[in-house]
């Protein structure tokens, strides 16, 4: 017989506030009706939507998570996303940072938007804010998923994906870079915001060989990394197996989750990353973590 859903949350989610199609409050009651027991909100560079998601998951009596994924500079063709797990969300420091963060995007986005109106595409600012809900919500993050679901919806592009590999990726035809945090300042800034540090979907690196991943992993843990999220939506299950030694060799807390984005990703589901559930216990090891680091019991089911 298979283990109830109470035994299974999700840690990697994404909302409006950043790029995902469902509000903080609908993920959290998708979550419940899930059967999760917990989940996190781990928007990209913002903290916007965790005082939503954080109030809807106790009304519904569901654990939560604040959140949030700073993306890192890494060299291409990888990416590095550093997940924080219980952070402040009122950290002054933090504040500043996600500022940065989005401003950073903010000043890209007109590039992109006019370069693909030199190639042609009937596209807008006006049009990518309203996509992100900008235009009733100044604080929405503003991205290239938004610009992708523009340009999937006029047709210019078969779906997202297609839309970043020949327009958004590095080297698509109207790509422009963002500020980045380097990898050791995003993992002290999750800390200095109360917050556990955890390489994202390790996969997305794109390393050659398993030797190469773990100098990475190592050269993080030196500034505190304390994690690796092993299931993801991206990995195999051979990815899984060996990202789970990985961590157990080197003393690292687990994660896991579907990287769910609403109708941006299609085919992924809350709960669920790439056919496997994530277990109860990623969760209850962070909160034993958290309880460790600070010196004293922290509140059951809660990080924040």
């Amino acid at each position: 017989m298979s283990a109830p859903a109470a035994n299974f949350v999700d840690l990697h989610c994404h909302s409006t506030a950043s790029d995902g199609t469902d509000a903080p409050a609908a993920v959290a009651r998708l979550a419940a009706r899930s059967g999760l027991s917990g989940w996190a909100q781990t928007d990209h560079d913002t903290v916007g939507g965790i005082a939503e998601a954080a109030a809807e998951s106790a009304r519904l009596g569901i654990d939560f998570v604040p959140g949030i994924e700073i993306s890192a500079e890494f060299p291409h063709p990888g990416t590095m996303h550093i997940l924080g797990y219980g952070i402040d969300a009122n950290n002054p420091s933090l504040h500043e940072l996600t500022r940065r963060l989005i401003e950073g995007r903010d000043n890209r986005n007109p590039k992109i938007v006019a370069r693909l109106q030199e190639l042609g595409v009937a596209i807008t600012m006006e049009e990518v804010e309203a996509e992100a809900g900008r235009d009733h919500n100044a604080g929405a993050v503003v991205g290239r998923p938004h610009i992708a679901a523009i340009l999937h919806r006029k047709g210019y592009v078969s779906s997202i994906k297609e839309a970043f590999n020949k327009y958004l990726a590095p080297g698509g035809l109207a790509y422009f870079d963002k500020e980045r945090l380097a990898p050791p300042q995003a993992v002290r800034m999750i800390i200095d915001a109360g917050g556990i540090p955890v390489l994202a979907h390790p996969v997305q690196l794109g390393t050659t060989n398993d030797a190469q991943l773990e100098t990475i992993v190592r050269g993080l843990m030196e500034h505190g990394l304390a994690g690796i999220e092993v299931i993801h939506s991206d990995h195999t299950a051979e990815q899984v197996e060996r990202y789970t030694k990985l961590a157990s060799r080197l003393e690292l807390l687990m994660t896991g989750g579907s990287d769910y984005h609403g109708s941006k990703k299609p085919g992924i589901e809350l709960g669920v990353a790439g056919g496997r559930r994530i277990p109860r216990r990623f969760l209850d090891a962070l909160l034993v973590h958290r309880a460790e680091r600070v010196g004293s019991a922290a509140a059951p089911g809660r990080l924040s």
